[in-house]
């Protein structure tokens, strides 16, 4: 799931350095220099991009400027993985990977809102009703009590 990022190499003439054009733009119309993964700060595409790059090792640099990325290598580092790791920005799913079960989920929860306060049907509401202010809950109770009496549910 998710959406792959078309990522096509150019070329440099410099050695050491490798340009990909992508068709997403990640900066908008600023450049973003990236010498470190900690100056990649924030969840902007172009910050989790060069996260992902320089946390991964090889990589001296990273810039971004619209959906150009250029990439700076270590000395020694070949590069490989780079244009993939643009290509998964956006992928949080991958063919293999085990997706959570509703039901598992629902599992877990249950015993959490159990251990807090009791909601008016035994805990099952006890986080709705902690979050949601009282004259909504009524509300809404109204609202659907209503519906049902037009609708004859």
């Amino acid at each position: 799931m998710g959406q792959q990022i078309a990522v096509v190499a150019k070329p440099s003439p410099n050695a050491g350095v490798l340009r990909f054009e992508a068709n997403r733009n990640l900066t908008g119309m600023g450049h973003e220099l990236f010498r470190s993964a900690a100056e990649a700060i924030g969840p902007r595409p172009a910050a989790k991009l060069a996260r992902t790059l320089l946390e991964a090792g090889g990589v001296d640099t990273v810039h971004i400027y619209g959906n150009m990325i250029t990439v700076d290598l270590a000395k020694g580092a070949n590069g490989s993985g780079v244009a993939d790791a643009i290509r998964d920005l956006y992928q949080y799913w991958k063919p293999g990977m085990e997706l959570p079960v509703f039901e598992d989920v629902v599992a877990e929860a249950a015993p959490a809102a159990a251990a807090g306060d009791a909601g008016e049907s035994g805990g099952v509401e006890s986080e709705y009703t902690r979050r949601v202010p009282a004259h909504l809950i009524e509300r809404s109770r109204a609202g659907l009590a209503k519906w049902k009496a037009n609708h004859g549910g």
